[in-house]
Parts: structure tokens; C-alpha cells; sequence
């Protein structure tokens, strides 16, 4: 194992090589950053290290920025994830304007919102330009907002659940332990970066409507590319496990379009060291009724169980495991992506029932 210099400028790739060089155009500079020139590499994203959330990063044409949020209850009784997006990279919409020449990555943004255990609703509406709003410390999309202080993200949700409309309503906020914030490139070419912000958190749900009060260990990221993410991705899994002495493991496994893959885990203590872990061997886990594979990495000698599945879509799974990581039992978030299955036309054509968009 060794560290990563949380004070080194870039982004580093999962490999530890230095990254490939692009040079993308950015659809919306703001605050004096510019557009990379030939041979410059496009670090500007959802974070910096030590910076926390940065809403107003500039998105590439046909790229996307997020930023997400999970947390399970202390008790075990309830979870929830949250997206929010500049740049929807599932939404069919983005995808079919890319195909009909338009690439405004700011015409198409939501707030995905999921609730699990004991009180389920999923919600994810997407808007378009005239409905985002934002500058460094907040972000606005449509009725629901994020905004940073330094100390606390606060999440204000107004949304509607789908397929049955039900309102969503309330606040989250999550309170890091230590802010990271140092960028990975996930791809070869430099185009596809992850950033963990939060590793370790402590997250308060209070929601007037479905009426709902929790607060448990959550975690925070930003995810961004200057291309969508199927241009360089065939499938990816990706998870992170609470470990008993508050620290963080976080495990990327990436099939990517040009042959490679991405197999980066990184380990966070509680005060906010860092430190690469040698990767695990992989286990299978069992498919979804859509026949989506899924798979983990788990200590040698050790198993991981699916304890429950949290999402299941034609490309995409959340679960939580059961699983073993550094040596001790872990209960871990999950997912599983596909994006082979997500440009299937097919599939194209049922996402606008669970992915309504706004008018105006």
C-alpha cells in the first residue's frame, strides 16, 4: 500500500500512471476558467481537494457532472441515494438530442431521488436549462436544491415519485468527517474522472412528506466526463463499505471500451489519511431478474451475499452487500452498470416512463 498526496495538483489515474491527454470545449466557463487548448488536460470538476462540492464546474458538449450522495440508517431500517445531475448521463433525452447534433449538456438536469427499506419512492424528473440555477455553493434544479458551507451539505428535496405520483419532500444533510476531494481519471484517455469528497459521513434525513426522520454513516462523490459515459465504458461496478473504526474502502472495477480495465481501491481512515489497497479477487453475485450480472471484490478465502437489492433496472443495480474488505465483515453499498444494456434501443425506449421530463 501506499499514500496519495492529497497536495499534488491533477488528477491521478486508477493505475497510478500519468494520464493521457485530451482537450475538450467547455460549455459554460465560469469564474475565469477557460477552455482547454490542445495538450492541456481538463481537470475543472465537481471538487477539488479539500474544496468540497463546486457546483458551478463547467460541463463539456455531451458530457455530464454529478454529484451523489448515499447513506443506510443505524438501525438498518431505512437508506437512501441522491443524484443530482448537470449533464444527465442516463437520461433519453440527453441522448437522443447528442444523436440529433445537439450536446447542451445544461438542457438536461434532475435530481434523482430513491428511498428504500421500510418507506420506498423513487423519483428522477428531469428539467431543462431555464430550470438551473448555480453558482460555487449551491445548485438549484427546478423545485429542489443542494448549497455547501463549508461544514454541511444541505439537500432541500421537492420532487414527485413515479410510476405513482407522490410527493418527495424535505431536507438531508450530511455532515463530513474529513473532505477529500482528489480526482481519479477512470478512463485512459483522461476523459472520465471520480473524485470522493465525503468518504465518511454522518447524514440526517427529515422528510415532511412521506413523513420520515433517520440519520446514519453516508458518503459523498462527484463524478464527471467531457463524453458520455458509453463512449468509454462497457460496465462497471462500483461499492463502498463503513469499516469498524470509521474509516472508508472504496472499490472501482471498470470493462472499458478500449480493452482495459479500472480496478482502483482506496482505503480512508476517519482522520482523513488515504492509502491505495491492493485490489481483491472478484466474486460473482447473482443476476437480477433482468439479467443484469453483478459482481464484487472480497477479501481471498471470503464470500459476499446480496442482502438486499435496492434498484433493479434493465442497466443499472443497487444493492446491499454483505461482504468482507481489510481483513473484517462489512455491510456495503453497491451498484452495478451496464452501459451496453443502457444504448440498447430497447431500453432507450422504456427509460421516459420511469425518467419523466418537465415542461418548459
Amino acid at each position: 500500500m501506499r499514500g496519495i498526496d492529497f497536495g499534488s495538483t491533477g488528477a491521478l489515474r486508477a493505475d497510478g500512471e500519468p494520464p493521457a491527454r485530451s482537450a475538450q470545449a467547455d460549455a459554460s466557463p465560469h469564474g475565469g476558467q477557460h477552455a482547454p487548448a490542445a495538450g492541456e488536460i481538463a481537470l475543472a470538476g465537481g471538487t477539488a481537494p479539500g474544496c468540497g462540492p463546486l457546483f458551478d464546474a463547467p460541463v463539456a458538449p455531451g458530457g455530464y457532472l454529478w454529484w451523489y450522495v448515499d447513506a443506510l440508517s443505524d438501525d438498518g431500517r431505512h437508506g437512501i441515494t441522491l443524484i443530482a445531475q448537470v449533464g444527465s448521463c442516463f437520461s433519453p433525452y440527453y441522448a437522443r438530442a447528442r444523436r440529433l447534433g445537439d450536446s447542451d449538456p445544461l438542457n438536461h438536469n434532475s435530481l434523482n431521488v430513491a428511498l428504500y427499506g421500510e418507506v420506498k419512492g423513487w423519483s428522477m424528473t428531469e428539467r431543462g436549462r431555464s430550470a438551473l440555477q448555480r453558482d460555487a455553493s449551491r445548485l438549484e434544479i427546478g423545485p429542489s436544491a443542494l448549497s455547501w458551507d463549508g461544514t454541511c451539505l444541505t439537500i432541500r428535496i421537492d420532487e414527485v415519485t413515479v410510476p405513482v405520483p407522490r410527493r418527495i419532500r424535505g431536507t438531508v444533510r450530511l455532515y463530513p468527517r474529513t473532505v477529500a476531494g482528489q480526482p481519479y481519471f477512470l478512463d485512459g484517455a483522461g476523459r472520465h474522472c471520480w473524485a470522493p469528497i465525503a468518504p465518511g459521513a454522518r447524514v440526517e434525513v427529515q422528510l415532511d412528506r412521506p413523513a420520515l426522520r433517520w440519520s446514519g454513516h453516508g458518503y459523498l462523490d462527484s463524478n464527471w466526463g467531457n463524453e458520455p459515459l458509453e463512449k468509454a465504458f462497457r460496465y462497471w461496478e462500483w461499492s463502498r463499505a463503513e469499516l469498524k473504526d470509521g474509516g472508508t474502502a472504496v472499490l472501482y472495477d471498470a470493462a472499458r471500451r478500449d480493452g482495459q480495465r479500472t480496478e482502483l481501491g482506496l482505503h480512508f481512515d476517519p482522520a482523513g489519511g488515504v492509502e491505495r489497497i491492493e485490489v481483491p479477487p472478484h466474486a460473482k453475485l447473482p443476476t437480477t431478474a433482468w439479467r443484469m450480472k453483478r459482481g464484487t471484490r472480497v477479501d481471498a478465502q471470503q464470500t459476499a451475499r446480496v442482502t438486499e437489492t435496492l434498484e433493479n433496472t434493465p442497466f443499472y443495480t443497487r444493492s446491499v452487500l454483505a461482504t468482507h474488505l481489510l481483513g473484517e465483515s462489512v455491510t456495503a453499498m453497491h451498484e452495478s452498470v451496464c452501459l451496453d444494456r443502457f444504448s440498447a434501443p430497447w431500453v432507450q425506449r422504456l427509460l421516459p416512463f420511469r425518467i419523466p421530463r418537465a415542461l418548459g
